[in-house]
């Protein structure tokens, strides 16, 4: 799903203008990405939570030369934790696909 099918099906449901709706959705997603910036957590009940992490430095494998480290520095990166009903809802596709089988795309 992108961002453009989202703002069209949030604009079927609620009959808004879908210009006021990707103002509503890029507002949302910016102060997210804002308040990661600033290091804070964001917490959407029944949704998730994104919250920045910093890695720690490690070595690394060339897959081109095996035989060679490659050093990867430390870096911050953003983490998803799925909320309780989005991981129970998301964990009920391996009982109706099986595990390894990958679900068909979405219509």
């Amino acid at each position: 799903m992108t961002k453009r099918d989202l703002v069209t099906r949030i604009s079927n449901d609620t009959n808004m203008i879908q210009q006021d709706v990707m103002v509503v959705v890029q507002k949302t997603l910016d102060y997210i990405t804002e308040a990661l910036i600033k290091g804070q957590t964001v917490e959407l009940r029944n949704f998730g939570v994104f919250e920045v992490k910093l890695r720690k430095p490690r070595v690394g494998r060339n897959p081109n030369d095996p035989g060679k480290d490659v050093q990867i520095p430390a870096r911050a990166v953003v983490k998803f934790k799925p909320g309780k009903e989005m991981r129970e809802q998301v964990l009920s596709l391996t009982q109706k696909y099986g595990t390894g089988a990958t679900p068909p795309p979405a219509q």
